[in-house]
C-alpha cells in the first residue's frame, strides 16, 4: 500500500519532500492503530490520530499536513471516502508577526560568510528566492542582459521571474 501511495504521488507530480512527508504520516497513522489496514478504519480512527497530534502540541500546519496525507490515502490510494471529519480536535494557529531581519542584521550576517555560502545568501536575500530555488539555479536561468533570474519549478511547481541584484553580477 505504501508503494502504491508512492507511485500515485509521483504520477501526480507531487514534490519529493511532499512524498516523504505524506508517506511518513501514513506510516505513523498505521503504526498508531496497530498496523490495521486503513480500509478497516475510518472517521473515528482518523479523528483519534489527529486528536492525539493536537494533544501532543503539534502546530496547526503539522496537523493539517497529516490530515492531507490521510485524505490522499483514502481518496487516491484506497479510492474510498474517509467519512466526515467534522469532530477533529484541531490545533490552534498561533498569532505571529513575521520575523524579518533589518538591513543592518543582513549586512552583519553576510559580512561573516565567505565564498559560495556568501554568494548564495546574498542571492537569496537580493532576489527573494527560497533556499531550494537558489540551490537549483542553473547558468541558463540567469539573464545578465535583462538583469533577471528565471526561477523554474518554484513553489507550486510554477516558474517565475525575479530580479538579478546588480551587486551580484560580477561574482556570478
Amino acid at each position: 500500500m505504501i508503494e502504491r501511495a508512492r507511485r500515485l504521488l509521483r504520477l501526480r507530480h507531487y514534490s519529493r519532500r511532499t512524498e516523504e512527508a505524506y508517506l511518513g504520516w501514513i506510516r505513523r497513522f498505521l503504526t498508531h492503530h496497530g498496523a490495521r489496514h486503513p480500509a478497516a478504519m475510518g472517521e473515528a480512527e482518523i479523528n483519534a490520530f489527529l486528536g492525539k497530534l493536537a494533544e501532543r502540541g503539534v502546530s496547526a500546519s503539522t496537523q493539517n499536513q497529516a490530515l492531507q496525507a490521510l485524505l490522499f490515502l483514502y481518496r487516491e490510494v484506497l479510492e474510498a471516502p474517509p467519512g466526515r471529519l467534522s469532530r477533529v480536535v484541531r490545533a490552534k494557529r498561533p498569532v505571529r508577526l513575521p520575523v524579518v531581519l533589518t538591513r543592518a542584521e543582513v549586512r552583519f550576517v553576510l559580512r561573516h560568510l565567505r565564498g559560495t555560502n556568501r554568494l548564495l545568501a546574498a542571492l537569496l536575500y537580493g532576489s527573494g528566492q527560497r533556499l531550494l530555488e537558489g540551490l537549483r539555479l542553473r547558468v541558463k536561468d540567469v539573464d545578465f542582459g535583462a538583469n533577471q533570474i528565471v526561477v523554474r519549478s518554484g513553489k507550486g511547481m510554477k516558474d517565475r521571474v525575479t530580479m538579478l541584484p546588480q551587486m551580484l553580477r560580477r561574482p556570478l
